[in-house]
């Protein structure tokens, strides 16, 4: 019994026992094998990061789709418009014609309402702008006219928002042409407002 006893102290200090250093204990065995699955997760969050990185500058430096190239058997279209000729390099170039300012009353009933308009004519550039000018300038009474009798025949409804305004330009450009170039193609490119105060 008393060799039982003397047993049973000296597994218990080995037990108590600190562990040599060096040893590996069963908890750090354990903890370990606990750190190598976080080690590989860690690396394949980086090569995916890298990897993200990576593509992201390799598609940033693209601003988009390429332009074809030109077909062999014709030049690029700035070798086509340095060859040329000069009338048709003069006819993409505006020049632009102020009008003087026209007052005209609404057509509103019950109400004097009136609108004001400033506008200039966008010229093309195929009508040579001395004579262009000499040609406004002779027929700027019958401009004059033609916009009042034009503005005279709108309500105030109908020069509200930019889809009128747009409407109101397109009309008066169409009106223009058609009486100053009747056989001829409309040099008038386009009209610019630069006032319209409806009061």
């Amino acid at each position: 019994m008393a060799d039982e006893k003397i047993e049973q102290k000296a597994t218990e200090n080995v037990a108590d026992a600190p562990a040599k250093p060096g040893a590996d204990t069963p908890a750090e065995k354990n903890k370990g094998n606990s750190i190598f699955p976080w080690m590989i997760i860690a690396a394949v969050v980086l090569v995916a990061a890298g990897a993200g990185l990576g593509l992201g500058l390799l598609f940033a430096g693209s601003s988009g789709p390429e332009a074809p190239a030109p077909p062999q058997n014709q030049a690029p279209v700035a070798e086509q418009a340095t060859q040329s000729s000069v009338p048709t390099a003069a006819a993409e170039n505006s020049w632009y014609f102020d009008l003087d300012p026209v007052v005209a009353n609404l057509n509103e009933p019950g109400a004097t309402r009136y609108v004001r308009a400033a506008l200039t004519l966008e010229m093309s550039g195929e009508l040579a702008v001395d004579k262009g000018t000499a040609l406004l300038e002779q027929k700027k009474p019958l401009l004059t006219n033609l916009l009042t009798i034009y503005l005279a025949g709108l309500d105030i409804e109908s020069t509200r928002g930019d889809k009128n305004l747009k409407r109101i330009q397109f009309e008066i450009c169409d009106t223009f042409n058609e009486r100053l170039f009747p056989d001829s193609k409309p040099l008038i490119k386009g009209i610019l407002i630069k006032e319209f105060a409806v009061q």
